[in-house]
């Protein structure tokens, strides 16, 4: 390391909603399966009609139940509550028994089947019907939010573009994007998506990019900008050069992301997991105990009292509203993230964000623009300015680095490639090539000293190119980079949430990386760092973090995807970001602004905030119902209530999850 830091002033279920398949509406409850395959796209009308069917069971039996208890044998309250029972218990009964042949017994389709059986066997049909109705309509409410949240991560999947206007010689035919090869010319008429990434060679237009980015304010695209698939042409008429096949592009990468995300489950829904494993044996062992054991030492005890309230006791005791609502709090934090711009790549780095205590920024392209421009030209040694800035250009000719192509931009003329031999590009130094039989090398200060080139000045102010003529020193090139306009609005929120530290690690010079810092307000930076310097300098701050601190590193670039992968949380710059940066984070950044690494820290702690009111709430309530069941108090109905009514009422404040403000 060159330089120092500086510093300046659920067992019972596995309930997570499936949002890598957008047909099949699946909840995994434990280790059983609680499908709700609707063949296609969530429907409420296709829900609400089996409940009618059930209620007009259902409703008549509770109103006359006086007059069908006395019918003959009871025929006629049979008649009415068994299909009832049967509609909207059928899918929990088959559950239950399907786990209990695979061996899986302790879950809580068990539960509700063995306590709805028995609520039958001593004539508490309304009861028992009314348990697996109200079940029902829990599960209806926990459709219609996971499809709420679903919609936001499925408004990322709609901007896959369908068809490619190719040009070919003398007409344009219109084809599959996965057909397009790069080089080919595509033409884009106003109000369709750009099918690849690619460079603008005809026309001038605005682009809607909030499918990609968020951000609802169109973007003027101009002759030789960039654009990239899934963006909307909204004005004229474009002519693109593709340079990117359809599976490399932005959009296809960010597609598979969100299509093949990590399915890592948080801490706390491990932990619910882990406490489900144990809590539900002991509610049944508890009510077995209470349904047996008070009869034989309790004079006047009856077993049909006791075995009523073991009953109550297996259905207050269903733990839907964990293991339902925890997820579903999750996967509405992730949605909420989606609609803003920020990919999320799995409920537990949501987790991790709550314990971040110290945030790492890349400098270029992450908190400024990466958008450089030749600023200044200071020839020595004999050497002219023309010379200086050709010998660059040509040096720099097989780069595709940005301060590469601002000087190429500069020198404005063709280069030919044969003129260029023998080059090398030396990581995190610079580069060493053959131009016009000379010997050039073009990069930083310490790529002078690797070469052993004499020169009298290391410390220039601003990004530097020095170059060397066969060896001797020729002068250096000052390229500008600008300030994103939220960066230091971005350090100033993280500091106002309460993180720690804020650092800045960067390959530039020891110059611009403390004006950089000064600026923003950044407290503290490392200059000058190789790759793998990065990667010492983020494990540092690890080891300082703190038992229960985390380090979030953010990053754009393809020498940042090493840091980003050790980093606790890695984040990337997705709008302009190099795939392997994109790939190896853990969470993606549309918007390319850092302001929004403190909005998804907001994100996560407000998620983890509604996740633990629906623990507590949950595990309060039960607690009580639990003790009034016990002691006589509490009927089937408060059991209806301490069972779906909590599942239901964590799940609307799950919701909230999806409505950040």
């Amino acid at each position: 390391m060159k330089q120092k830091l500086h510093s300046e002033s659920s067992g019972c279920c596995n309930c997570e909603p499936d949002h890598h398949d957008n047909h099949n509406h699946v909840h995994n409850h434990d280790n059983h399966n609680h499908d709700h395959n609707h063949g296609g796209e969530f429907n409420l009308k296709n829900e609400v009609l089996p409940l009618v069917m059930i209620l007009s069971l259902y409703a008549p039996g509770v109103i006359f139940e006086n007059q069908l208890h006395n019918t003959f044998y009871s025929i006629g309250e049979y008649l009415l509550f068994i299909p009832a029972y049967l509609l909207s218990g059928w899918s929990v009964l088959k559950t239950a028994g399907r786990n209990i042949f695979r061996g899986r017994v302790f879950d809580e389709t068990f539960l509700m089947t063995v306590a709805t059986l028995g609520a039958i066997a001593i004539h508490k049909l309304p009861e028992a019907v009314g348990v697996m109705l109200f079940y029902k309509i829990g599960e209806l409410f926990q459709d219609i939010a996971v499809s709420r949240s679903r919609n936001s991560i499925k408004a990322l999947l709609e901007v896959r573009p369908d068809y490619a206007n190719i040009q070919t010689e003398g007409e344009i035919k219109k084809v599959s994007p996965k057909t397009v090869n790069i080089g080919d010319i595509i033409i884009v008429k106003p109000g369709e998506k750009i099918p690849l990434d690619g460079e603008i060679i005809d026309g001038n237009s605005q682009v809607d990019t909030s499918a990609l980015t968020g951000e609802s304010v169109p973007r003027t695209v101009r002759l030789g900008e960039t654009v990239l698939a899934g963006m909307i042409n909204k004005m004229g008429v474009l002519s693109i050069k593709v340079t990117k096949l359809f599976d490399e592009s932005s959009i296809a990468k960010i597609l598979d992301l969100v299509q093949n995300a990590k399915s890592k489950k948080a801490e706390t829904e491990k932990f619910i997991t882990k406490f489900a494993r144990y809590y539900t044996p002991i509610v049944v062992f508890t009510s077995l105990a209470v349904a047996l054991l008070p009869p034989l030492f309790i004079s006047g005890a009856t077993s049909s009292e006791w075995l009523y309230r073991a009953l109550i006791l297996l259905v207050i005791s269903c733990p839907c509203g964990l293991v339902i609502s925890i997820p579903l709090g999750y996967f509405g934090g992730v949605g909420s993230a989606a609609r803003r711009g920020i990919l999320v790549k799995g409920s537990t780095f949501l987790d991790v964000l709550n314990s971040v205590n110290t945030v790492v920024f890349d400098k270029t392209g992450t908190l400024t623009k990466g958008v450089f421009k030749v600023a200044k030209i200071v020839p020595q040694n004999g050497f002219n300015e023309q010379e200086l800035l050709q010998l660059a250009a040509k040096a720099e000719s097989h780069s595709n680095h940005p301060i590469a192509q601002s000087i190429r931009k500069a020198y404005g003329e063709k280069i030919d490639e044969f003129e260029v031999k023998n080059y090398e590009e030396i990581a995190g130094y610079g580069i060493k090539a053959k131009v016009e039989n000379k010997v050039v090398i073009a990069g930083s200060d310490r790529l002078l000293h690797k070469e052993n080139i004499a020169h009298d000045n290391c410390l220039v102010e601003g990004t530097v190119i020095h170059l060397a003529v066969d060896d001797i020193y020729a002068g250096y090139i000052v390229i500008a980079d600008e300030l994103k306009e939220d960066a230091r609005e971005a350090i100033q929120a993280l500091k106002r949430m309460g993180v720690d530290r804020t650092v800045m690690l960067t390959g530039d010079n020891q110059a611009i990386a403390s004006q950089i810092a000064q600026q923003l307000g950044i407290d503290a930076y490392e200059a000058e760092l190789l790759p793998e310097e990065k990667v010492n300098a983020i494990e540092k701050l690890i080891s300082t973090a703190g038992k229960h601190g985390k380090v979030a590193f953010v990053g754009d670039g393809i020498n940042d995807a090493p840091v980003i992968a050790r980093a606790d949380v890695g984040m990337a710059m997705g709008g302009l970001g190099s795939d392997a940066a994109i790939e190896t984070a853990d969470i993606v950044i549309m918007t390319d602004a850092p302001s929004k690494v403190a909005e998804a820290i907001q994100i996560a702690r407000k998620t983890r905030q509604i996740v633990w009111q629906n623990i507590g709430f949950a595990l309060a309530i039960k607690g009580i119902f639990i003790g009034l069941g016990i002691f006589g108090v509490a009927t089937m109905w408060e059991a209806v209530f301490a069972d779906v009514g909590v599942a239901l009422l964590a799940i609307f404040n799950a919701t909230r999850a999806m409505k950040f403000s």
